[in-house]
């Protein structure tokens, strides 16, 4: 499946995405961008690095979930990187804002999306604050947007008060637990469970 992981910036978003394990089947989405490669970054490992004239011809065809431009580059989730490791029975996890979630969740419904926040807003200036990486403009302007964001709520379908990072990461494996068990996303074993009768109304096996 493909999860979608949003919150307020000082939520701890990369914080608990870098905790869900590969060996739980889980895959981090790997985005598309236009901007040049930093040192010690490898192409289609930390990103996918591409020219904008390759960016828009992905884009054009439909090739993104969703798409941003932020400073000057295009950023973009590529389509087939998502649905090749959900293919292979991962769960591709993207963090992501909750603009780019409600495209990605119009364009693939079968999302599944999860909304991250601090117990309190109280919580979450003090986070910004201590972070030390901001000046108090951009911390307010900041604090601003996660107002705007939390009321985007209601689209959600889950939400983590992110308090205990360990205990923020278990809520989402008992979420990715659950969903695997809902009738939609278990067609296979509905199959094999008819397949037991012929046409007759016989069990044959």
């Amino acid at each position: 499946m493909l999860l979608i992981i949003s919150g307020p910036s000082g939520s701890g978003k990369g914080t608990v995405t870098k905790k869900l394990m590969p060996e739980k089947g889980f895959a981090l989405s790997i985005s598309v961008t236009t901007r040049e490669k930093r040192p010690g970054e490898i192409d289609n490992v930390d990103y996918f690095f591409r020219t904008p004239e390759e960016f828009h011809k992905l884009r054009d065809s439909d090739g993104l979930l969703e798409h941003a431009t932020f400073s000057g580059n295009f950023y973009g989730t590529p389509l087939s990187y998502v649905t090749q490791k959900i293919q292979e029975g991962r769960t591709v996890v993207l963090e992501i804002d909750v603009a780019g979630a409600l495209q990605v969740k119009e364009k693939y419904p079968e999302a599944v999306l999860v909304f991250l926040m601090p117990p309190t807003f109280g919580v979450l200036r003090n986070r910004l604050v201590g972070r030390g990486t901001e000046d108090m403009d951009e911390i307010e302007r900041r604090f601003r947007r996660a107002r705007e964001e939390v009321a985007m709520l209601p689209k959600y379908d889950y939400l983590i008060i992110n308090d205990i990072v360990d205990s923020a990461v278990d809520e989402i494996n008992l979420i990715v637990s659950a969903e695997k068990l809902k009738p939609r996303r278990s067609q296979e074993k509905i199959n094999h469970f008819h397949d037991n009768i012929n046409d007759k109304g016989e069990i044959v096996c």
